[in-house]
């Protein structure tokens, strides 16, 4: 309603926005530690889904959206870095324009915090890298894929930590994926995956697994997996990287019920009898992805999933990003964005 005499003003923002892809993570190099560094792994930033926020100006610390909760959390975290770094406190009004699935194993938490870590970092105009921005956000202190897909695209293999710190694990190789490869992505809504503090007490329950297969996992990443990308073969690609799945989805059957999470077994076997050259499971699950060549293959298998998962989860495809999180600037009026650069 327009007050008599009066008229309505419409607020216009500058905003930073960040758009940050789901991380998939293909498997742990090492769980034993026994060269002083451990977990490490391999991964990729998923075609979709993506979760989306932006930071505009404030003298106070608002948070609207999404997930509310844990960003609220984050956002205070960066916000008194940036005062640290600025000498004076600094606020904003933060957006969670859309979010990723929680504890489906896409790293919705790492990705929430970086892309609010990022927006502030930009707002406020403090200079920070991948490694940097995930020590600040308390993120990577067991895998670093999730910022390292954040910083870029690429099959991503990172080397682990030392065991006893907390640094970032260092990023040993970026590779592209062929522009023909396509990733089919199953993210069923029930049975959501190990998280946060059950995590860490499955993590510090997890029997050690056998020298051997530790060996056998690096040299089928470093002799076999890696080459295969290189040279675009999709077969040695997909053999062994699920053979990597079988193996190390060995370690944590303990912790998750077999060598696949209970609500994605039938998932990956679906995908591996419908064309997938690749299988497996990200993370802990319960979302399952395959690997394929070409726009029509992607269709029929993603057809596939979608029958048999039905109105119980939500299947995405496309191409394996190119890139990272993306970052822009843009004016917003409430939660409509008017330009976009």
């Amino acid at each position: 309603m327009t007050p008599i005499g009066g008229r309505i003003t419409t607020r216009v923002e500058d905003a930073v926005f960040v758009e940050a892809p789901a991380r998939l993570h293909f498997g742990v190099l090492d769980l034993r530690g026994a060269l002083g560094r451990w977990f490490g792994g391999i991964g990729a930033a998923a075609p979709a889904p993506t979760l989306l926020v932006s930071a505009s100006a404030s003298d106070t610390v608002t948070v609207e959206g999404e997930d509310a909760g844990r960003a609220t959390e984050f956002a205070r975290r960066m916000l008194a870095h940036v005062e640290q770094v600025r000498g004076a406190p600094r606020g904003a009004r933060i957006r969670v324009h859309r979010a990723l699935p929680p504890h489906a194993g896409l790293g919705s938490g790492t990705q929430l915090a970086l892309a609010i870590g990022r927006t502030l970092s930009e707002l406020h105009e403090v200079d920070m890298d991948a490694a940097e921005l995930a020590r600040t956000m308390g993120r990577a202190k067991r895998s670093a894929i999730g910022t390292w897909t954040f910083a870029g695209g690429g099959l991503i293999v990172e080397g682990g930590r030392r065991v006893g710190q907390n640094d970032v694990a260092p990023l040993l190789a970026r590779l592209p994926f062929p522009a023909s490869w396509r990733c089919v992505l199953a993210v069923p809504h029930a049975g959501a995956g190990v998280s946060g503090a059950a995590e860490s007490r499955a993590l510090a329950e997890l029997p050690s697994p056998p020298e051997g297969d530790v060996e056998r996992v690096a040299y089928l990443v470093l002799m076999a997996l890696l080459p295969a990308l290189v040279e675009a073969d999709i077969e040695s690609f997909g053999a062994t990287l699920s053979e990597i799945q079988q193996m190390t989805g060995r370690w944590f059957a303990s912790a998750q019920g077999g060598t696949f999470a209970p609500g994605s077994e039938d998932l990956v076997r679906c995908m591996a009898a419908s064309g997938a050259r690749g299988v497996g499971q990200s993370s802990w699950g319960p979302a399952v992805y395959g690997i394929v060549d070409g726009q029509e293959a992607s269709a029929r298998l993603a057809g596939r999933v979608r029958e048999v998962l039905g109105p119980a989860g939500d299947v995405y495809e496309g191409p394996f990003r190119s890139d990272g999180a993306r970052v822009w600037r843009a004016q917003i009026t409430g939660d409509t964005v008017e330009t976009q650069s």
